[in-house]
């Protein structure tokens, strides 16, 4: 079965409080996307292309959220040592693709690259929320990594 407006229903969203204040400084983002790997049981030959960077069998599954928390994009169904970007290069041009308006992206992590559409975290600096805990931000890429980090953590709670 296909899944598409047929079956959906699209709705608007505001946003208010402490989840604005964390969007407020991503005005044409549209929410945020990662991979995450789900434990997968697959036949004795497949298991070298499924077996992911950690050693353990799974699929890769790409989420794509709005800020909002809900889902608006699943890809699943690729081998565990199949890299996140090729899974987000294969969603952009399937034909139910992921699809991202002119001038508007998506808040990625530093396993994907800056590009049209899309807007990672400055490699090399701090990120990820638990390193800026008893910490502030020490020059303009550490502001923006926390501003990122912080808008971009919905995924992670979405169980990615």
């Amino acid at each position: 079965m296909k899944v598409s407006r047929d079956y959906l229903k699209f709705h608007d969203y505001n946003l208010d409080g402490l989840e604005a204040n964390k969007w407020k400084w991503f005005e044409n983002s549209i929410g945020a996307l990662d991979g995450t790997h789900i434990p997968a049981t697959v036949a004795a030959e497949d298991r070298p292309r499924y077996r992911n960077r950690k050693g353990d069998i799974s699929t890769n599954v790409l989420g794509v959220c709005g800020p909002d928390l809900r889902f608006i994009y699943v890809l699943l169904g690729w081998e565990g040592s199949a890299g996140d970007s090729r899974v987000l290069r294969d969603a952009l041009h399937r034909q139910n693709c992921l699809r991202i308006p002119n001038g508007k992206y998506f808040l990625v992590d530093v396993g994907y690259t800056n590009g049209p559409g899309f807007l990672a975290p400055y490699r090399g600096t701090r990120y990820h929320l638990k390193e800026w805990v008893g910490n502030t931000p020490q020059n303009y890429k550490e502001l923006f990594n926390l501003r990122h980090s912080s808008a971009r953590n919905l995924i992670s709670r979405n169980g990615f």
